[in-house]
């Protein structure tokens, strides 16, 4: 049985794994708490699909039901409840195709001032007097100002995450679209998922925002070379970091939050 399927998305170090969790707690969905493969999956099967001697051998209707009833395998348990919710960064990328497959599937994307989720990955893989971490080529850590031209490339956690997001706000399809800004997520949960409520079409339910009960990802995050990646506080309120970053980096990615400018949003995209 198909299942209703939601997608979470947007950009790194704001607020997904948080906000995943929190909607984990609502009875009537499961919610990956983390990066699932499926994303993955689909678009290395329709590689298949589409290209070579396969070609012929898939109608359209065969290509749905695959790729539907790959989602729906990987999300099987018999106790999950009838709504899932994916989680990827590559979604916003691949629009399109949720629209094809799930016509009436929402996008929710958790996004944050650029300048903060650069300093929360400099925070965090400076954590490792080693620089280990995976999320940077080895050959981009010998200084800050090298792997933040990394991690703002395209192929970097957030220059491809970033260019994503891009995409799917200005694209055709922006009305799957719900950005969840990490500041409001923080400072305001409960308005955050009542609004969440309404957008995924669910009753609403309670959530307890000052004992979130979660089991990090430890495996997942050594395999990254990240420890602690995926770590989130107890209790939903703001978490005092200071600025690590050097003035020349901040100025390079200030203005970078364009969903807060009313005049860069001309589709009416929904802001939480």
């Amino acid at each position: 049985m198909s299942r209703h399927v939601h997608f979470i998305s947007g950009l790194p170090r704001s607020g997904s794994t948080l906000l995943s969790v929190l909607l984990g707690q609502h009875p009537d969905i499961y919610c990956a708490e983390y990066s699932t493969p499926v994303c993955s999956l689909m678009t290395k099967m329709l590689s298949v699909i589409s290209e070579g001697e396969y070609k012929t051998e898939f109608s359209d209707e065969k290509v749905m039901n695959l790729l539907k009833k790959t989602m729906d395998t990987y999300h099987d348990m018999p106790s999950r409840p009838n709504l899932v919710i994916d989680n990827n960064r590559a979604w916003c990328s691949k629009l399109q195709l949720l629209d094809y497959l799930y016509p009436d599937a929402k996008v929710i994307c958790c996004v944050r001032d650029p300048v903060w989720v650069i300093n929360s990955f400099e925070r965090i893989i400076g954590r490792d007097p080693m620089l280990s971490s995976y999320l940077v080529p080895v050959e981009h850590r010998a200084t800050l100002h090298q792997r933040v031209n990394y991690l703002l490339s395209p192929a970097g956690a957030f220059g491809f995450a970033y260019q994503a997001l891009q995409e799917a706000f200005f694209g055709q399809f922006s009305s799957k679209l719900v950005l969840v800004d990490y500041d409001s997520l923080v400072t305001q949960p409960l308005s955050v998922m009542r609004l969440l409520e309404k957008e995924l079409n669910i009753p609403a339910a309670t959530y307890d925002m000052n004992n979130v009960r979660y089991t990090p990802p430890t495996a997942y995050d050594k395999a990254l070379e990240t420890p602690g990646l995926h770590e989130i506080a107890q209790k939903v309120e703001p978490q005092k970091h200071p600025l690590i970053l050097p003035p020349d980096v901040v100025n390079r990615l200030a203005g970078g939050a364009f969903w807060r400018d009313r005049s860069m949003n001309p589709k009416s995209v929904r802001i939480i």
